[in-house]
């Protein structure tokens, strides 16, 4: 289900407003990046506080924070050779990077891949020796799960918030227009810088990657207690493609082949159209307006997002369209997969 407040991006910059909120991160130890299973169940109040102090030590070292001209994020160590993996929009717009660890030491940084669709991007911080984190199976992850998320809010290294998993699989829509499925939804109290970091379970392994929090638009401020990660099962994914091949080359997204703005009327308005795409072979052209995808009514660009997250590639999906000339239509679409170049 789509998420139904308003959410922001979680990181920190001089224009930020510190009234923005931000998940924190961390992970545990490993040469690669580790796919482990579900926490395994604690009794007892000493029992959970060991834990916690536990698992806070083990992993604070696999949480760094990444900074450039525009403010500053997380990131979790994803191997031992330097790699780092954040969001996409930690790292957008360029400029130097730099990593710097829980221990305060710096590391010069480069950019290996970045894939916005899924906000998920890798850098390599040459010459860093650092221990990598293990990733939990995010589909065994429960609501109710007591989770811990360590980051780097307000430039603050190392800062550490505790909570639990509020709800799962819901869909929400980031403010330059990516759509995110299946994301973690947790109470972990969170502050802009974190952004990128790790959501852990209480064996120390990474269960998501922070990325959005919620204002309420009715009230003008946040909303606290409800951000959202990233699932692990999707960073392993999508990280691994990026450091293997600069890029991802099977995103798994569904893919329309068309770009989408909002018109005067109730639907998302056709800019344009890939030529050879999805759209195009079935002759959606510019200036139409898609009115529903699958039944789902569509009154906005991001509900095409939200519609196609749901939709598989190689799928055939039921597109109604009005033509500018008023005339309607439901044309069939073999959906393709959304390209991954990377950006």
């Amino acid at each position: 289900m789509r998420a139904s407040r308003a959410l922001i991006l979680l990181t920190s910059a001089a224009t930020i407003a510190m009234s923005a909120l931000a998940l924190a991160a961390c992970g545990g130890g490993g040469a690669t990046p580790t796919i482990a299973g579900a926490p395994a169940g604690q009794g007892g109040l000493g029992g959970l506080q060991q834990s916690l102090t536990t698992v806070i030590s083990r992993v604070t070292p696999q949480v760094v924070q990444i900074s450039n001209p525009r403010g500053l994020g997380s990131g979790v160590v994803f191997n031992r050779s330097g790699d780092i993996v954040t969001n996409a929009h930690v790292v957008a717009g360029g400029g130097p990077l730099e990593v710097t660890d829980s221990r305060g030491r710096s590391y010069h940084a480069t950019l290996v891949g970045s894939f916005a669709a899924d906000d998920l991007a890798v850098v390599h911080a040459a010459g860093a020796s650092l221990p990598a984190a293990t990733f939990a199976d995010s589909h065994t992850v429960r609501v109710g799960d007591i989770v811990v998320a360590i980051g780097n809010p307000l430039g603050l290294r190392s800062s550490v918030t505790q909570g639990i998993v509020s709800a799962l699989g819901r869909t929400v829509d980031e403010p330059g227009g990516a759509a995110l499925p299946n994301v973690v939804q947790t109470s972990a109290p969170i502050n802009p810088g974190n952004s990128g970091g790790a959501l852990v379970n209480l064996e120390g392994q990474v269960i998501g990657i922070p990325t959005l929090a919620a204002t309420d638009p009715e009230l003008g401020g946040s909303a606290p207690g409800i951000g959202f990660a990233i699932p692990s099962a999707l960073v392993t994914d999508i990280a691994g493609q990026l450091v293997e091949h600069g890029h991802v080359i099977a995103s798994h997204r569904a893919f329309l082949g068309v770009d989408v703005a909002t018109g005067l009327m109730n639907g998302a308005v056709v800019a344009s159209v890939q030529a050879g795409g999805p759209a195009a072979r079935t002759g959606i052209a510019p200036g139409d307006v898609i009115t529903q995808i699958n039944g789902t009514r569509i009154s906005s660009p991001t509900d095409v997002a939200d519609a196609l997250t749901t939709a598989k590639p190689g799928q055939i999906a039921s597109v109604g369209i009005t033509r500018p000339d008023g005339s309607q239509a439901m044309v069939k679409v073999t959906l393709g997969q959304y390209p991954g170049s990377g950006d």
